[in-house]
C-alpha cells in the first residue's frame, strides 16, 4: 500500500469542494441542494431494492452498503459522487455478500463514480475541473461475494481491506463459486482510494470472493490512490478493463483468484508502482487465473510486473511499451519473479507466460527486462509493430482514458 501524499490530496479535495460550495458571502452551503430534484444525498445503507435514475446525481454521504438480499439498480448515465473523507469517514459503495448491483451503463451513457469535488454533469465524459491524476478524494466501489479464496489459516471468510473490522458488511468468501453479485457494464471510477488507516487505502474497484455468476465488462479506473482493480479470491471474470494513473498497482491479484481478465489496458502514471502485482495463495486452496490480450503503457516510475509468494496463472498476448531501462532506474521497468516460491511455480508450469511482446528502450535486451527466464516467452518489437495486445476499439468514446488521447497511435 502507498501513503504518498494522501493528506495533501485530502486538503486539495476539501479546497476544491469548498470552492463550489460557498454562497456569495463566502458562507459554506450544503453541496447537495435539497431543492434540486436531480441531486440526491444518500446517507444510510440500502436495505430494499432501489433504483438510481438516469439524469440524476447521487452523493454518498458516508460508507454506504447494499445489504444482503437487496439489489441496487443504477441506470445509464447516472453520476455517483463520494463526499470527501478519510479514516472511518471515508465514503464508499459496498455491495455486501448476498446483495447485487445492476449497473448497466452504455457506450453512449456510462455510469461515473467520482468525488463531490468533481463538477462533471450527466452526459460528460471528461471532468471539467479535475486533473486525471488527482487521487484519494473518496473511497471506491467494493463488491463482495460468497466464492472461495485462499486465506491464511484456511478460514472460509475474511474482512476486505479498506473497510474497518467493526463493519461486518466487509466480510467476503465462502464456497459458492457460481455466486452472482449482479452486472456491471460501462462504468468509470475516478479520483478514489481514500486512506482509512495506516497503509490501508481503498482500491478503485475491489472484488472480494466474487463468483462467476457476476458479469463485469467495460470498466475504467482513473487516478486511484491505491490499486486500480484488485481481486481477492473468487471466480469472477472481467472483460474490457482500463486503468489509468493508479497510485500503487494498476492490476493486483490475491488469494487464488480463479477468473479471467480478457482485453485490458494499463496506462501507468507518475506514481504507479507496478502495472501488474500478482500474489500467490495464502492457504492450502490453490488456483490460478488468466490475464490475456493486454496493452500496458509504462512510465518512468513503473515496473511491468512483480510476481510474488508463489504466484500462479497464465499471462498471454500482452504488449509492453514505454518502460524505462531497468539498469538506469534502480530496477524500474522490469518484470520480476520474486522469491523461491514463485520461481518454483514458474518451474513447474503453474505460472506461465506466452506471447509477450515489448518495445524496449534503445540498447536494452529482453533478458534485462524479463527476469527469471521469462525472456524465453518474450519478443522485442518496434513501436506499433506489435502483433498482440488489447483491442483498443473496445474503449471507444465512453472512457476518459481514450477520449484524452492516451490510446492514440498504439
Amino acid at each position: 500500500m502507498k501513503k504518498l501524499n494522501s493528506l495533501f490530496l485530502l486538503f486539495a479535495a476539501v479546497a476544491i469542494g469548498f470552492s463550489s460550495c460557498v454562497d456569495g458571502n463566502d458562507n459554506p452551503v450544503d453541496p447537495v441542494d435539497p431543492e434540486e430534484d436531480d441531486v440526491l444525498l444518500v446517507e444510510s445503507n440500502i436495505s430494499s431494492n432501489t433504483t438510481w435514475e438516469t439524469g440524476k446525481t447521487y452523493v454518498l454521504g458516508g460508507r454506504i452498503t447494499v445489504t444482503s438480499g437487496n439489489t441496487l439498480t443504477i441506470q445509464p448515465g447516472v453520476i455517483v459522487k463520494g463526499e470527501v473523507g478519510s479514516g472511518s469517514n471515508a465514503t464508499a459503495l459496498i455491495i455486501a455478500r448476498g446483495a447485487k448491483i445492476d449497473a448497466q451503463g452504455t457506450a453512449d451513457s456510462p455510469i461515473i463514480f467520482t468525488t463531490i469535488a468533481d463538477e462533471i454533469m450527466p452526459g460528460q465524459i471528461a471532468s471539467p475541473n479535475l486533473d486525471p491524476d488527482l487521487s484519494g478524494l473518496w473511497g471506491g466501489l467494493i463488491v463482495l461475494g460468497n466464492a472461495k479464496g485462499s486465506f491464511a489459516g484456511d478460514v472460509t471468510e475474511i474482512q476486505i481491506e479498506g473497510i474497518p473490522p467493526s463493519d461486518t458488511n466487509g466480510l467476503y468468501g465462502g464456497s459458492d463459486d457460481e455466486d452472482n453479485s449482479g452486472v456491471i457494464k460501462y462504468i468509470s471510477i475516478r479520483h478514489g482510494g481514500a486512506n482509512i488507516g495506516e497503509g490501508n487505502e481503498i482500491n478503485g474497484l475491489t472484488l472480494g470472493g466474487v463468483g462467476s455468476g457476476t458479469v463485469i465488462e467495460n470498466v475504467e479506473v482513473i487516478a486511484n490512490q491505491d490499486d486500480g482493480i484488485e481481486w481477492f479470491g473468487g471466480t469472477v471474470s472481467v472483460k474490457n478493463a482500463i486503468v489509468w494513473n493508479a497510485g500503487d498497482d494498476a492490476l493486483d491479484t490475491d488469494q487464488a483468484w480463479a477468473g479471467t481478465l480478457d482485453n485490458f489496458v494499463v496506462v501507468a502514471g507518475g506514481e504507479t508502482d507496478h502495472a501488474l502485482e500478482i500474489d500467490g495463495p495464502e492457504g492450502s486452496y490453490l488456483a490460478g487465473h488468466t490475464l490475456m490480450n493486454g496493452t500496458i503503457i509504462g512510465s518512468e516510475a513503473a515496473e511491468m510486473g512483480d510476481f510474488r509468494d508463489g504466484a500462479m496463472g497464465t499471462f498471454e498476448n500482452i504488449y509492453f511499451v514505454n518502460f524505462p531501462d531497468p539498469a538506469a532506474t534502480d530496477g524500474r521497468g522490469d518484470l520480476s519473479l520474486s522469491g523461491d516460491k514463485t520461481l518454483a511455480t514458474y518451474a513447474d508450469g503453474t505460472l506461465k507466460f506466452m506471447n509477450l511482446e515489448a518495445t524496449l528502450a534503445e540498447g536494452v535486451a529482453l533478458s534485462d527486462v524479463f527476469k527469471g527466464g521469462t525472456a524465453d516467452s518474450a519478443m522485442s518489437v518496434a513501436e506499433g509493430a506489435n502483433t498482440v495486445g488489447a483491442d483498443l476499439s473496445a474503449f471507444g468514446s465512453w472512457s476518459w482514458t481514450s477520449v484524452a488521447g492516451n490510446l492514440s497511435g498504439l
